[in-house]
């Protein structure tokens, strides 16, 4: 039975994939001629394609200017990286299975595939129960004793307790609310489920508005989302891959279960590839669809160009982000191999805590008031701007607060004076603002910095890598290198000329390969090059939102009464606070 590509690509289950569909009928560019970048391809009647793949290639969105229960109102076209953060509202439509959730809900290993469901009754187990709107985690689909069924988990007491629920389970499954925020590309990959649409939220903007912006200045409602499709197919007598958006005007008939399948060249992703099986490398591969970039590898990787994959593993790289005060900052994805040399540059602390967590055993934290503190008790020290301090440690402290004694957490200080040292306590809700005076004229390699500091650490390459033509590092005028982290990837040459071998990132790299049935030699080259990543701002949000959680700062207590007027500042004060000013700036300006 033939219908819309449209309505055919928004009811497919992609497990079901590939699928054969033979063309219908349809209304064509150019007469029978469709170009899609740049793949041009003929769409006539009686055509037949490979669907192998289809993503989500932008979004329609129909606003609501205050809340998800008005009447929607305009709409517009929405690119996948269009700039912003957003909430996903719950659906309030139930699902009246598990199996349909399964087949309309992405689920999976990665962070974004977890949803969580609560149900309207309760769901008695072999030995447990789960309770009347307790929230449900979904963490994988997989056979359990010859049933397939949804590895399940729930929270209680802290505890996490893990169950299975089988595709069959009928009820009424309710999605939860979800307190993350998403870019447009995540909720478009992991948070539209199939046949249905979804209500998002506007949180935060990112850029500042301007004319060119689709939605309204100052927009606090609500977005329904409906996507446009970009199918991928493979086509009979071409060894790419074509591209074809979903809303094209082309009636289709599935032939899959009446046609030889395997007459079609068979595309493999570089996440495809990687989830083969360790001994099945190396092996020699085509590229059907290669990489944008002028950097190396990524030049050469074309349509044709035929490369042996010898392994895939996991490496380690270290986040890091340009330091500068406007936005957008660069940030970049460095390898442990980096050559080039690091300096230290001077960090800045907003609060006492970040002290705290900043110092180390190997050296004492020299740091410099740059903010203005009046404690409201007199056991503990008000900060001025100009004040130095050598950081010792954490500790408690006993305070008179509104009669009463308390007991608070302080940061123990040494005070630099001009000819003595001096002890003092500090809040550590304080809020002030601190800059590191840099001692270390040291230059550093990448392992070293992440030995012996702990990050974030900020530097300055003082030494470029000279084993590459354009180290992008050497241009950033500061790096504040975050965390180090452990990504995949693929090692891989080229089959003519295997003098040197690189490595590729997996989820980064948009490449599609089909295997090649040649011998291929078990010996990979002795020269294997690595690239620092440049990586987008989206990208930079899906490797750190789910790092480790950021320490935040005990609470602050009330406000101290307006009454108390902060100390006046003495001429004599004022003095000393220019000098060591004056004499931080200065040793502040050898660090650069």
């Amino acid at each position: 039975m033939a219908s819309t590509l449209e309505k055919f690509i928004h009811s497919l289950d992609p497990r079901s994939l590939p699928r054969v569909l033979q063309i219908q009928s349809g209304i064509y560019f150019q007469g029978s001629i469709y170009e899609m970048f740049g793949n041009e391809c003929c769409l006539s009647t009686g055509e037949v394609i490979k669907v192998i793949g289809f993503k989500i290639n932008k979004l329609i969105a129909s606003i609501c200017e205050n809340n998800e229960d008005s009447q929607f109102s305009a709409k517009v076209e929405l690119p996948l990286n269009f700039p912003g953060l957003y909430k996903v509202v719950a659906d309030k439509t139930p699902y009246i299975s598990i199996e349909e959730i399964t087949r309309k809900v992405a689920i999976g290993s990665t962070r974004f595939g977890h949803p969580c469901f609560y149900s309207s009754e309760d769901i008695k187990l072999a030995n447990l129960t789960i309770k009347q709107g307790e929230q449900i985690t979904f963490n994988s689909v997989e056979e359990v004793n010859g049933t397939m069924a949804v590895n399940c988990g729930v929270v209680r007491n802290n505890q996490s307790h893990s169950f299975t629920l089988p595709l069959s389970q009928d009820g009424k499954f309710y999605e939860c609310e979800d307190d993350q925020i998403y870019t447009l590309k995540e909720i478009a990959e992991w948070k539209i489920p199939r046949c249905r649409k979804r209500i998002v939220k506007l949180s935060n903007t990112l850029h500042a508005w301007d004319s060119s912006n689709p939605l309204p200045e100052n927009f606090e409602g609500c977005l329904i989302l409906t996507p446009v499709y970009e199918v991928q197919a493979v086509m009979k007598f071409r060894k790419d891959i074509v591209h074809i958006l979903s809303d094209l005007d082309v009636e289709v008939k599935d032939i899959t279960d009446c046609y030889d399948i395997s007459s079609f060249l068979q595309p493999l992703s570089l996440e495809d590839v990687f989830e083969r099986t360790s001994r099945e490398f190396p092996m020699v591969a085509e590229i059907m669809e290669g990489p944008l970039g002028r950097q190396k590898p990524y030049n050469l990787l074309h349509i044709g160009k035929e490369i042996v994959i010898h392994k895939k593993y996991q490496a380690t790289r270290v986040l890091a982000s340009e330091i500068r005060s406007d936005s957008p900052k660069r940030h970049f994805l460095i390898p442990m191999t980096y050559k080039g040399k690091f300096k230290r540059r001077p960090r800045e602390f907003p609060t006492a805590y970040d002290l705290e967590i900043a110092r180390s055993e190997r050296e004492q934290l020299h740091v410099v008031a740059t903010k203005a503190f009046d404690s409201p008790h007199t056991e503990l020290f008000s900060v001025s701007v100009g004040d130095q301090f050598l950081v010792q440690q954490r500790q408690t402290s006993e305070v008179l607060y509104e009669g009463r004694k308390k007991v608070i957490d302080v940061l123990a200080c040494e005070q630099i004076l001009s000819d003595a040292y001096k002890e003092v306590l500090l809040p550590m809700y304080m809020e002030g603002g601190f800059v590191e005076v840099i001692h270390d004229k040291k230059q550093y390699q990448l392992s070293e910095i992440c030995k012996e500091f702990r990050l974030p650490f900020n530097v300055k390459v003082s030494v470029r890598d000279l084993s590459i033509k354009e180290d992008v590092l050497a241009a950033v005028p500061g790096l504040q290198l975050e965390e180090e982290i452990t990504d995949s990837y693929l090692l891989i040459s080229s089959a003519s000329s295997p003098v040197e071998s690189w490595e590729i990132p997996v989820y980064r790299l948009n490449m599609s390969v089909h295997l090649l049935s040649k011998d291929v030699q078990t010996d990979i080259p002795p020269m294997t090059k690595t690239t620092v990543e440049e990586i987008s701002e989206e990208e930079y949000y899906m490797v750190r939102r789910f790092e480790n959680q950021t320490l935040h700062p005990p609470p602050r207590p009330p406000k101290k009464p307006a009454a108390l007027a902060p100390k006046p500042v003495s001429a004599v004060s004022k003095q000393i606070t220019s000098d060591v000013l004056q004499s931080t700036k200065d040793e502040l300006q050898t660090v650069f």
